[in-house]
């Protein structure tokens, strides 16, 4: 009985363990993800096309998108100043894998061709949940990666951000472009 109980916290540890690097985010260090994503006109998108700039991805579903509205106000404040909107690439995603039929599809690119032009910026889309599956996104979780200019991850982050967390982001970012 003993060696049964042993076999199986064994097994649940393994399958902890698994189940963690499943769904894990990328890690301050690492190379930047690899994902490609299409916008609404299937117009694919390399994310590691993106040399010499910050890369800031924000992987968000129709359920998430207001999780970090505090952080997106904060992003649209810098942008207003020529020095960030061009020295930093910034790639919106959508989790739009459960409208990936038709009709829907056609009716979900429209809205995200609104979006991005109410926007200014191109919104990708992530029509098979690949990109979220490259990110570690969690189910109900808003997602943000910072990609500093070196092709590494600075910062990596799920669900709402608190201040200190944005205050963290929004320094590397000033830090990646100059000041």
């Amino acid at each position: 009985m003993r060696h049964r109980l042993a076999t199986t916290g064994l097994a649940l540890t393994v399958i902890a363990a698994l189940s963690s690097n499943a769904v894990a985010l990328p890690s301050t260090g690492e190379a930047r993800p690899a994902l490609v994503v299409h916008d609404a006109d299937d117009r694919p998108f390399d994310l590691r096309s993106v040399n010499g700039r910050p890369t800031l991805v924000i992987y968000e579903s129709k359920e998430t998108n207001t999780q970090n509205q505090a952080l997106k106000d904060e992003l649209s404040r810098l942008a207003r100043g020529d020095a960030y909107r061009n020295k930093v690439a910034l790639v919106p995603i959508a989790d739009v894998a459960s409208y990936s039929f038709w009709p829907a599809k056609g009716f979900v690119r429209d809205a995200i061709r609104s979006e991005s032009k109410k926007a200014g910026t191109t919104i990708y889309c992530d029509w098979d949940g690949s990109a979220g599956r490259a990110l570690g996104v969690r189910p109900g979780r808003s997602t943000v990666v910072l990609v500093g200019r070196s092709g590494k991850v600075l910062l990596s982050a799920d669900g709402p951000l608190d201040a200190e967390r944005r205050k963290a982001l929004v320094d590397a970012l000033r830090n990646e472009v100059g000041g």
